[in-house]
């Protein structure tokens, strides 16, 4: 794979178990020869933003909690932010209009951030480790969406991005949690 995936969806195929991955949406933040990294994307806590970091409770998209965005560091909080064209010092493009955001600044410094989503964590692959899970057809590769990122309904996202793929991917997202209940 000679192309970085960063911006791209990694969406769980049904036969992933692992509790962090099974039905996971991972939008890649950065992909290269080193490894990956990426954050869950339908992963909502009943924590609320506010309790962690309530200087940016305002700017939270709905749902305002936080989400796991993987088992690797819990302890760091990841902001991804919608901001427009230039970006703002502290934002760190992904794709689209969407971007890396540095929790640590003042809000007052970024009036012009239309949504925010916290994260507790990461998902990390090593040196090739990303590459020979997609090829042993763990994942499936979509392109993302804003609209992925700050869903409102993140128990639907894993059905939604697999529906609107082409052909017979999209048959996957009628697929049952449970296969025995089939």
């Amino acid at each position: 794979m000679g192309s970085s995936l960063a911006g791209r969806l990694l969406v769980a195929t049904p036969h992933i178990f692992d509790p962090n991955f099974s039905r996971a949406v991972v939008l890649i933040i950065e992909h290269g020869p080193d490894g990956a990294l990426g954050v869950v994307l339908n992963r909502a806590t009943e924590e609320p933003v506010a309790a962690h970091v309530p200087q940016w409770a305002d700017l939270v998209a709905a749902p305002a909690v936080v989400f796991v965005g993987g088992p690797v560091s819990n302890e760091i909080a990841v902001g991804l932010a919608q901001a427009p064209v230039p970006a703002p010092e502290g934002y760190d493009p992904v794709f689209a209009d969407i971007g890396l955001f540095d929790l640590s600044l003042a809000p007052g410094d970024f009036a012009a951030i239309a949504h925010l989503r916290v994260f507790s964590g990461y998902s990390g692959w090593e040196r090739a480790q990303l590459e020979g899970e997609l090829e042993a057809g763990g994942w499936f590769l979509a392109d993302a969406r804003p609209s992925d990122v700050f869903t409102t309904d993140p128990e639907r996202l894993w059905r939604e991005v697999i529906a609107r793929q082409p052909g017979r991917l999209a048959f996957y997202a009628t697929f049952p949690p449970d296969p025995r209940m089939n």
